[in-house]
């Protein structure tokens, strides 16, 4: 504790520095914060508002928790906290005075609750992610603290916190347009992963926490623990952020399930937030989509609704006027803008975008993706859209054909995609490439290039306790539990300019008797340890980690096996971080913002 006193000491010598952007962590919470106070000068506070107890392993006791706290970054209390150390002339941290007034007073001067917006869609694929994103940068660039939060997100494109939780990747996305470095599984506590058979798997606060059909999730799940789930996150994120922007799923007036449903109107009354109606434009019919929208609609909840943005709009935005103001007269709701469709490249939700796409990009060389049926996690793929590649989705042994590469990408269900591999003839046809063009397999898919898949239990699925591999690799794949491998990882290549990587994992099923050679070294904090599998005289590539084309060594390895001469070796964050703000920038210039600024306080 010495040593902590002795921080705080320094910096009530040094006063308000403001954002510290030479610092190698910064921003360790959110964009723009306020790093004066890195060791909060008011801790232990014991305000349940700001943190909590935890029983620590190490010394038996409990301890104060504080480390999602964003209060003492705040600019206003910095500024606040200062001028009272100097009026009270105090200048050490074990002077009481700190928390027993300075603390008590600025708390309630500047503490609220966060204030909440929703954004809700006429349809599913409405643009209800991209405006939340928006809204996220929008909100930040101001100053603010903002946080996404969706309550329950159906996808198979999932990423991994800085604490080993599953979230979705939207919301991570949306965590980035926030400014938010370390986005946790409060912003999407339910998830919802499709295995088929019109069941899912359930992940809870980031853990696995059983699976479910459709009619026992609305029928059981929400009812015994889903609202309260949703309830304490939402709680939790309006005691930490001044914005909370929240998006919907699917449509907010699905009458059938209205009463059980976990993710629209009814999460927007538990965060007393201001709702905002998105429409596709693009879609036929956008207009009484929306009308349709809000007058199935509960009066009660239909109040909410203070705006409707006109989203991706292709045309003369002028030609609408005379249909925006009908709109208005018919719902007496605000048009707060019309967004012209906008040429950002960002990841994409799995929604009818992937459904329908056979190939993205126009390039030289082409990349083969066996879009699998349970495929998961597709966004690994957009990297490569940086390189001079076109990336064709197949689904039959002759789609190979002139293929540069092939990539066999992560699944929901490993065996079962792996079954139809077999029955279509891809699984021979891709061996029929060994050793002619680079075979890369990614979490599922490198699973699949083993020797033999063992599931005695059926915990994958239970129609294959044992299922032969595409051989490529001399390795086993084992289920042996309901226990999912979920982390974050850094490291460097073992083959070619040993470059860094980045990745995540997210897998049942591990990976035994292999006896390849190791592709990756990952960092532990003692040591580390090799991952993966390669085969160079072979061409074979096999890993766990999803984003592993993220950062540019691995990608240009591929790249320059299959006869790329010029690659580009750009980190694939600062391209999204890029998007993000072309996203707002386009956002800002169609909207009413003063209007925008109003509803949402």
């Amino acid at each position: 504790m010495k040593c902590i006193k002795n921080k705080v000491n320094a910096e009530l010598k040094a006063g308000n520095i403001g954002s510290n952007t030479s610092c190698e962590y910064n921003p360790c919470h959110y964009k723009g914060q306020n790093c004066s106070f890195c060791y909060c000068p008011f801790y232990p506070c014991n305000d349940k508002d700001l943190g909590n107890e935890l029983h620590s392993e190490n010394t038996s006791n409990d301890v104060w928790d504080c480390s999602q706290c964003l209060f003492c970054h705040d600019n206003n209390v910095v500024e606040y906290s200062y001028k009272r150390f100097s009026e009270l002339g105090i200048t050490d941290s074990d002077d009481e005075r700190i928390r027993d007034i300075v603390f008590k007073e600025a708390k309630e001067r500047f503490y609220h609750l966060g204030k909440a917006v929703m954004i809700v869609g006429a349809t599913s694929d409405a643009g209800k992610s991209i405006t939340a994103a928006a809204l996220c940068r929008i909100i930040n660039r101001k100053g603010y603290s903002v946080t996404p939060f969706k309550s329950q997100n159906m996808s198979l494109n999932s990423r991994v916190t800085r604490r080993g939780d599953e979230i979705s990747m939207i919301q991570t996305l949306q965590a980035k347009a926030a400014g938010v470095t370390n986005p946790s599984y409060t912003i999407n506590p339910i998830l919802l992963k499709p295995k088929g058979e019109r069941r899912s798997q359930i992940i809870v606060e980031g853990k696995p926490f059983r699976d479910c059909s459709v009619s026992s999730y609305y029928r059981t799940f929400v009812e015994e623990e889903g609202r309260d789930i949703v309830k304490r996150n939402i709680d939790f994120l309006r005691s930490r952020y001044d914005y909370i922007v929240m998006e919907g799923a699917g449509s907010p007036a699905e009458i059938n399930i209205y009463d059980r449903d976990i993710a629209n109107m009814s999460a927007a009354e538990m965060a007393d937030a201001t709702c905002i109606l998105v429409v596709n434009m693009e879609w036929g019919g956008s207009f009484a989509y929306a009308l349709g929208t809000i007058e199935l609609i509960p009066e009660k909840d239909r109040k909410r609704i203070k705006g409707i943005i006109l989203n991706n709009h292709k045309g003369n935005v002028k030609a609408l006027d005379g249909a925006k103001k009908r709109l208005e007269e018919l719902t007496g709701i605000p048009v707060l803008g019309v967004i012209p469709h906008l040429n950002v490249d960002l990841p994409k939700e799995d929604s009818e975008y992937f459904r329908n796409t056979k190939e993205a990009g126009n390039g030289k060389y082409i990349i083969s993706v066996i879009k699998l049926p349970h495929i998961s996690n597709f966004t690994d793929l957009d990297p490569l859209m940086l390189e001079d590649v076109k990336v064709r989705f197949v689904t039959s042994s002759d789609e190979l054909k002139g293929s540069d590469a092939i990539i066999i990408p992560g699944t929901k269900n490993t065996t079962d995609d792996l079954h139809w591999m077999n029955v279509s003839g891809l699984s021979e046809h891709i061996r029929n490439y060994v050793g002619r063009i680079p075979i890369i397999g990614i979490c599922g898919g490198y699973q699949m290039m083993g020797r033999k898949l063992m599931d005695p239990n059926g915990i994958e699925d239970e129609r294959y306790r044992s299922i032969s591999g595409l051989g490529l690799f001399d390795m086993e794949v084992r289920w042996n539990s309901y226990t999912k491998h979920v982390c974050k990882n850094t490291g460097h290549m073992l083959i070619g300019d040993e470059g860094r990587i980045s990745g995540y994992e997210i897998h049942m099923g591990n990976t035994v008797n292999n006896n390849e050679e190791p592709l990756f070294f990952l960092d532990r904090l003692r040591g580390g340890l090799t991952e993966g599998s390669v085969n160079q005289d072979r061409k074979l590539f096999g890993t766990y980690q999803h984003g592993v084309f993220e950062m540019p060594a691995f990608r240009d390895h591929i790249m320059k096996l299959i006869g790329a001469k010029d690659t580009k070796r750009l980190d694939y964050d600062a391209y999204v971080e890029e998007n993000l703000d072309k996203l707002a920038n386009g956002f800002e210039k169609a909207l009413d913002m003063d209007k925008l600024w109003e509803l949402i306080g």
